[in-house]
């Protein structure tokens, strides 16, 4: 998924000069409030912040208004417009050359909590578009999708796993409007993927976090028509909401409980929760029980079962001592080589040959996570690299592949409650190079593991817009899940 607030058909003609038509450069909805800046160069020449003004849904809010408004939300389909004051408005077939710089700060992802009552630290997403554009007056055309693909081989009762996806395996597409929500349910439908259907609410529910009823109406309209089942609802908790302020526990309970309110109004039996802090747990509990809910912390690379931030947690469970607590174990924790679709990300990129074999050379290493991407970091900037050409994927590299043992999760799997089968890639062999499907169905039907697993293609994070149709891509993921499970059954 490019990381660009604007593409090539975003240059577009107004009255009081120009409109960029942006693109939400993230893959959940954020808040207005988590843009912290925007600067705009015209043809060589910076536009003052008072000749900017960004349009969303019929209102138009100065630069310096955005951090204020931690109550209105950039839908990820929407596309608001950034408008700049000029002399001379543009006229269509024009070409200017553009430069767009921001930075958001991600609400949801914090580095380290506020002291005293001020702003914690989250993970912020920096942003440089530049190039050459075309005055448009229409929006890029998405391209034709495969469809002559043959039926998906039926389940049967003796499969142990349940097969389906999230949503957020065609984040990329559904960001751009190739597919609005009904169009994304006909084409899973079409490849005869599923029947479990995950969703995150901050990227899917255009009223987040409220679940409206009209939603639920085109929800189950869906679910009615092509009989899928609802597997997990994946909810954030946007901490960083406020730009003043973190959450209070309060405002984390009721924002916790408005997803568990919509999770249950969409039929949804599980929970996958952000946040497992021992009070806030202690109140949910409760409402969780009344709405007969589980509630399962994501395991997530570069962590694994075992790790002590995962320990803590288990502990945390052991406390609480119910039965609705429980996992989401995701694969990008234990795989045992990075994805051939992030090394073609990093060598578009600038690196060559000796410094993606460094990078992996690294990767493989047992030290920690951090420590193996300032070793990157250093080894890049002795060649006289600049770590910021790579963006968040230096970053990112180690941050999303874990490779710890899949046996690990044996350690827990009576508390795994779903799956996330993450993946990146599907060879010509229809095997994925990076994760050893084989071995972790194993792993999991050997442990009695008998839920959902729900294909998560992540490739969006480093793919182009348009390489590849992910969900052809999850529909080949079944054939080897399939093929893997039924392999590791006794005879």
């Amino acid at each position: 998924m490019p990381n660009g607030l604007i593409h090539e058909d975003s240059l577009r003609a107004h009255p009081d000069g120009l409109a960029l038509r942006l693109t939400l450069p993230w893959y959940r909805s954020l808040w207005l409030s988590s843009v912290t800046s925007l600067e705009l160069t015209v043809d060589g020449v910076d536009v003052a912040a008072d000749d900017l003004r960004f349009d969303l849904d019929g209102t138009s809010y100065r630069l310096d208004e955005l951090g204020e408004r931690s109550d209105v939300l950039w839908f990820l389909q929407q596309h608001p417009l950034l408008v700049a004051r000029r002399d001379e408005p543009v006229a269509l077939g024009e070409r200017h050359d553009i430069v767009l710089r921001g930075q958001l700060r991600l609400p949801y992802m914090q580095i380290a909590p506020g002291e005293d009552g001020g702003p914690g630290m989250y993970v912020p997403n920096f942003v440089r578009d530049a190039g050459t554009f075309t005055v448009v007056d229409h929006d890029a055309a998405p391209p034709a999708l495969v469809s002559d693909v043959p039926p998906a081989p039926p389940a049967t009762d003796a499969d142990p796993f349940r097969l389906g996806l999230t949503l957020y395996s065609a984040s990329a597409e559904f960001r751009a409007g190739w597919f609005d929500f009904d169009g994304l349910l006909d084409r899973v439908a079409e490849l005869g993927i599923g029947p479990g259907i995950e969703i995150v609410a901050s990227q899917m529910v255009p009223t987040y976090p409220v679940v409206s009823d009209e939603f639920v109406r085109t929800w189950r309209d869906a679910f009615d028509r092509h009989g899928f089942a609802a597997s997990s609802f994946g909810a954030n908790l946007d901490m960083g909401r406020r730009r003043d302020r973190d959450m209070t526990p309060n405002e984390e309970f009721e924002f916790s409980q408005l997803m568990f309110q919509g999770a249950k109004k969409l039929g949804f039996p599980l929970v996958r929760i952000q946040s497992a802090k021992p009070e806030l747990l202690r109140r949910l509990l409760p409402i969780a029980e009344r709405e007969n809910l589980t509630l399962a912390y994501e395991i997530h690379a570069p962590l694994g079962p075992n790790s002590p931030e995962i320990m803590k947690v288990r502990d945390t469970y052991a406390e609480l001592d119910s039965p609705l607590l429980g996992f989401v174990a995701d694969f990008s924790s234990t795989m045992h080589a990075m994805s051939p679709t992030l090394l073609r990300a990093v060598q578009r990129a600038g690196l060559d040959d000796e410094a993606l074999e460094t990078l992996q050379r690294i990767w493989a290493t047992d030290a920690p996570m951090r420590e193996r991407q300032e070793e990157f970091i250093g080894y890049l900037q002795g060649r006289d690299f600049d770590p910021g050409r790579l963006g968040a994927f230096a970053h990112l590299a180690f941050n999303m592949h874990g490779h710890v043992d899949p046996r690990e999760w044996a350690d827990i799997m009576p508390q795994i409650r779903h799956v996330h089968a993450k993946f990146y890639d599907i060879d010509e062999r229809g095997q994925e190079p990076a994760i050893d499907y084989p071995e972790l169905v194993r792993v999991f039907v050997e442990g009695g593991y008998r839920g959902y697993w729900s294909s998560e293609w992540e490739g969006h994070a480093f793919a182009e817009l348009g390489e590849v149709d992910p969900l052809l891509l999850v529909r080949r993921q079944h054939d080897l899940i399939r093929a893997s499970m039924r392999a590791a059954l006794p005879a």
